[in-house]
């Protein structure tokens, strides 16, 4: 008999790369919309997605192209785009907290990230206790 599914899944987005950050959102949607409550935690370069403007079309991509060619051979392929995977988590009820230890070591302060992500500040004392005993931990 399969062990039962995590009753939460937290994810930590360590990597600024965009694949990994699009990877993370794909994750969330599809955990939340089973049902299961996600709480995906950006830190260090991950923190950059959720900047204002450009934020995420200028993460680093694993391929030779932009973060912007990126997303749209995603869209060419039937895949979600950074935009789509990023809405659907917030209006399925994702929690997005950002680490501020990160944020200081980038430079960026809270006011740069995006108005429209509600974004939830703590550290890793606050990410661990919103986890789940029962749950499951992803770092991305």
């Amino acid at each position: 008999m399969p062990a039962p599914p995590p009753d939460k899944l937290s994810i930590v987005v360590f990597s600024g790369q965009f694949e990994r950050v699009h990877y993370a959102l794909v994750m969330a949607g599809a955990a939340i919309a089973s049902n299961t409550p996600v709480t995906l935690f950006f830190t260090m370069g991950a923190a950059r997605a959720l900047l204002t403007g450009d934020g995420w079309r200028k993460l680093p991509s694993e391929e030779a192209a932009s973060a912007s060619a990126m997303d749209e051979m995603f869209k060419a392929r039937g895949i979600g785009q950074f935009e789509e995977l990023l809405e659907a988590c917030i209006a399925l009820g994702v929690t997005f907290q950002v680490c501020e230890m990160g944020l200081k070591a980038l430079g960026i302060d809270h006011s740069d990230l995006r108005a429209d992500v509600p974004v939830a500040l703590g550290g890793v004392v606050t990410f661990l206790a919103d986890a789940s005993r029962n749950g499951a931990m992803v770092f991305v």
